[in-house]
């Protein structure tokens, strides 16, 4: 079922900005990818790939990809699923971006905040994005609010944005696992093709020998099994170039991510806890 934007007004919405609430999918959580919308763009990405390979059926870099049996195909599928899912993870990360240009303070430098005024922060977060919790930056500041006009303890919120910036980093590394084990599968795929390609090629030459009397036969023969050697090698430096490339853009996409990590923290720390006041008995409990 699909959700409803508490705001439809809003300056920021997640329910029709996010990629995969465009494409008809349920969105995944702040950066997180829906499995199946990234696994039906990588399959229509790859459809394409060998469809741009057609008009160069001849060409030997069509024939590497198209007759070397099963793990070239089982390479490119996996290597568009693993870009698709990299590219909406950059395009939700864009948008959870645009959140820390927001402001939900008061102007005035004389403001503080307190359990009495958390409403003012609360009604302008619900403002300015149609769901305060679908944006990374602003559920960590709701859930720290919610507990500050439930416990009335502002000394409390520090340590909640804390947890909850734990909880978040957590959540982006686990975001990352299917990636993770796509960029380990793909050379290994590279390997189990070269490895049934020696076999082959060592299968053949003991027929070429058992078949061939003459030294003249047997060298003419091995014609044919030392290429189906260099054949052999082609899966495995299809799936190690495909799985280097992966990885140096993951890096990137992660190095980028963290960083939108430091600056949601930062944010809370200048626009929040830098706004706390104290009440009069917190000191003396803290004693």
């Amino acid at each position: 079922m699909a959700e409803t934007p508490r705001n439809e007004n809003s300056v920021l919405s997640w329910f029709r900005e996010d990629p995969e609430q465009r494409l008809a999918f349920s969105g995944g959580r702040f950066t997180r990818v829906n499995t199946w919308c990234a696994a039906l763009i990588g399959g229509l990405l790859s459809a394409a790939f060998y469809g741009l390979l057609v008009p160069l059926k001849d060409a030997y870099f069509a024939v590497t990809f198209t007759e070397r049996g099963y793990v070239p195909y089982a390479i490119v599928v996996l290597t568009f699923w693993s870009l698709a899912i990299i590219g909406l993870k950059w395009l939700k990360l864009r948008l959870q971006r645009k959140a820390l240009r927001l402001r939900v303070v008061p102007d005035d430098p004389q403001w503080v905040l307190s359990p009495s005024n958390v409403d003012v922060v609360t009604r302008r977060m619900d403002q300015v994005v149609d769901d305060p919790r679908k944006f990374l930056l602003f559920n960590r500041i709701d859930f720290a609010l919610s507990n500050l006009r439930n416990l009335g303890r502002v000394t409390d919120v520090d340590e909640i944005l804390r947890s909850q910036a734990a909880n978040d980093e957590s959540g982006m590394e686990t975001s990352y696992s299917l990636l993770h084990a796509f960029i380990w599968a793909i050379p290994v795929l590279g390997f189990i093709g070269t490895v049934e390609g020696l076999s082959k090629a060592v299968g053949g030459f003991g027929r070429v020998l058992a078949a061939s009397s003459e030294l003249s036969q047997i060298k003419d023969s091995l014609n044919d099994v030392t290429r189906g050697l260099s054949v052999a090698f082609e899966t495995t430096l299809q799936g190690l170039l495909a799985a280097l490339a992966i990885q140096l853009i993951v890096t990137a996409l992660k190095k980028s991510e963290e960083e939108f990590l430091d600056e949601s923290s930062e944010y809370c720390s200048r626009n929040i806890v830098g706004r706390l006041k104290l009440t009069a008995a917190e000191p003396m409990e803290a004693a």
